[in-house]
């Protein structure tokens, strides 16, 4: 039987992170499923990323970065004549991050390397990225073949306020993407962009559950709640002084995944909140630990 693995795709940025004076602080290779492999490779999951980079120096960075964190590159795509993206992300009093992307638009495309899914394979996704119509067919040719593979699909909606004015036109597609999920992640802001709502509940009832009955809410610092229909549990956040959230809610995702994987939870699990809510444990470890440093991902941790 093949090893089991998580599979994520995703944009790749080069994240530049300023304080609040304005001041570079650091710059670390990021993307929203880009750090979350990073953390579950620096935990001994096996793991894999698809995406695309430029030939540049950039691009360069980012496939040894996955080398030396244990994440697999064979469907990382070197597109030739692309410059590789860059993200400025600046904190606030709050230390929240205000992004700014920069983007070869000229050459936006995505070439598909599609590295081998099997069947009990997590397969990550979602943002813009997943949205993207440029792209979208590439990506959702991914999706139905890890679908079709019996992978478990984890969704991401991590939908920005940036790009609300475009989302009457890509509503059809987020609802394409949770009927393709198993796994639908959301946080409050989410849903109060995305729906103008503010009651959770209510926005999984309406808009989630008629296409995937398994929905994770994330709160900031409330925690999070997992419910499948009527059965729901909840797990409590942390107290911190956050240095950054950069990342946090890229982390609970790679922490609730590890947790899934460690726990062995198979798609005949999905409508287990209990097993769900201690998965989403470890999720919440990994998002704390990332709020306190400027890192995007967790430290080293050992394997397995």
């Amino acid at each position: 039987m093949k090893t089991r693995r998580v599979i994520g795709i995703g944009e790749t940025v080069l994240d530049i992170i300023f304080g609040d004076d304005n001041q570079p602080r650091s710059a670390n290779p990021g993307g929203s499923v880009f750090n979350a492999l990073i953390s579950l490779g620096r935990s001994g999951i096996p793991c894999t990323f698809v995406s695309e980079v430029g030939d540049d120096k950039v691009g360069d960075i980012i496939r040894q970065f996955l080398h030396d964190n244990n994440v697999g590159d064979e469907g990382l795509y070197s597109h030739v004549g692309m410059k590789t993206p860059l993200s400025l992300a600046f904190l606030d009093e709050n230390k929240d991050a205000h992004y700014t992307f920069y983007k070869d638009y000229q050459n936006q495309k995505f070439e598909l390397i599609c590295p081998e899914i099997n069947e009990g394979d997590i397969v990550l996704f979602g943002s813009y990225f997943s949205l993207n119509r440029v792209i979208r067919d590439a990506v959702k040719e991914f999706l139905l073949k890890a679908k079709a593979a019996g992978a478990i699909l984890y969704y991401d909606v991590n939908f920005r306020k940036s790009h609300q004015h475009e989302l009457e036109a890509l509503r059809p597609t987020i609802i394409e993407n949770f009927q393709l999920a198993d796994i639908v992640k959301g946080s409050d802001e989410d849903f109060g962009v995305m729906f103008g709502m503010t009651d959770w509940r209510k926005a999984y009832h309406m808009h989630v559950e008629p296409h995937c009955k398994t929905f994770i809410c994330t709160q900031a610092s409330k925690g999070a709640d997992v419910i499948c229909g009527s059965i729901e549990r909840h797990v409590d956040g942390r107290k911190i002084e956050p240095v950054s959230t950069i990342g946090a809610g890229d982390n609970f995702n790679a922490g609730t995944v590890c947790g899934m994987y460690r726990g062995a939870i198979s798609k005949d699990d999905l409508g287990n909140v209990d097993k769900l809510a201690q998965a989403m444990l470890t999720g919440i470890e990994f998002a704390t630990e990332v709020c306190l440093s400027l890192d995007n991902y967790i430290q080293r941790k050992s394997t397995l």
